[in-house]
């Protein structure tokens, strides 16, 4: 049974949220700070799960209809904001990634710090004992690097269809990586771990056979986006592992849903890099293009990303960028 005094500490929260819904209501969602706009996320949450402990109740119809029609308002408010346009888009990119990327970097320096010790290991090992490799590289790669060759010749005579299927490829690990942080980061890590540790057994054996500059040359123009894409995506997945396991002051369902929101945001930003990538390496990396050319493609992309990721816009231009809707943010709760 509810009782008065429930009510009353509910009370302050529910009028909290009719103080933003009237805000909005008369100045729009844009009217709040990103503060007000979390605490209205959080509120509708709350308020939700206190309407249903209120329906519980058969002595609380008068709280069932006010609350009802709270939320009614806070839905109609929260989800209908405008359809993704051309311009939100970029103002994500431009303004709002870039802050996102600097807030969650410890997570992306963690999984770069994984990724580097299986790299490191796979080297050290193989460099030891040269028949290491044979566990992990296919035969085909193999007979390869024992006759001085790359594997990677075939890409030239299918261009195309090589560029569609490396991009599915390579979006479907970060993605792999991102989701393994729901298993407690236990997915996320291996998956870091293990390319780790296969790049470091590739490059030792490239080294091995004097094919140092083979391998590198083919893999330095995609690989100054293709590799911070994992990183970035393997941190997103240790920010969802993180929300999971450490809910510190929230329910661990809320303190999920945060870094799900803040870790699918992160996500989101190695989309276009990518993109980018994997033309790069079914047209450039395999190609017959002087070697200087590849490692100057490599040095410019990787400089534009260090500078993309580490810029601060001017703080009248942020003010004046539209603000995206809540509605992709927030369960839909009727």
């Amino acid at each position: 049974m509810i009782s008065n005094r429930w009510i009353e500490q509910r009370r302050g929260l529910w009028q909290r949220l009719e103080v933003l819904l009237y805000q909005v209501e008369s100045s729009g969602l844009k009217s709040l700070s990103g503060e007000e706009l979390r605490e209205l996320g959080l509120l509708y949450r709350q308020t939700a799960q206190d309407l249903s402990a209120v329906r519980a109740d058969r002595g609380s119809r008068t709280q069932e209809e006010y609350l009802n029609q709270l939320l009614a308002r806070a839905h109609n408010r929260i989800y209908s904001g405008k359809k993704l346009e051309p311009l939100r888009i970029l103002h994500f990119l431009a303004v709002e990634y870039p802050r996102i990327f600097r807030r969650l970097f410890p997570w992306v320096a963690a999984s770069f710090f994984i990724f580097l010790f299986g790299g490191v290991l796979g080297a050290l090992i193989t460099f030891s004992r040269p028949a290491f490799m044979r566990l992990f590289l296919s035969p085909t790669i193999i007979a390869s690097i024992e006759h001085h060759k790359m594997w990677t010749q075939s890409l030239v005579s299918v261009k195309p269809q090589a560029s569609s299927s490396i991009m599915t490829n390579n979006i479907s690990v970060c993605f792999t990586a991102f989701a393994g942080g729901i298993v407690a980061g236990l997915g996320t890590i291996w998956l870091l771990f293990f390319n780790g540790l296969m790049l470091g057994v590739v490059g030792m054996a490239c080294a091995q056979a004097r094919m140092s500059l083979q391998l590198w040359s083919f893999a330095v123009a995609h690989g100054s986006l293709e590799l911070p894409s994992i990183f970035i995506s393997g941190g997103a997945g240790l920010r969802l592992a993180a929300g999971l396991l450490f809910p510190g002051i929230y329910s661990r369902g809320d303190s999920l849903k945060r870094a799900a929101v803040e870790s699918i945001r992160l996500l989101a930003g190695v989309v276009p890099l990518l993109m980018i990538a994997g033309t790069l390496e079914a047209f450039l990396s395999p190609s017959h293009v002087p070697i200087a050319i590849k490692f100057l493609t490599g040095s410019v992309l990787f400089l534009a990303l260090a500078l993309w990721l580490t810029h601060e816009p001017r703080a009248k231009h942020a003010a004046a960028a539209p603000r995206a809707s809540l509605a992709p943010l927030l369960p839909d709760i009727r």
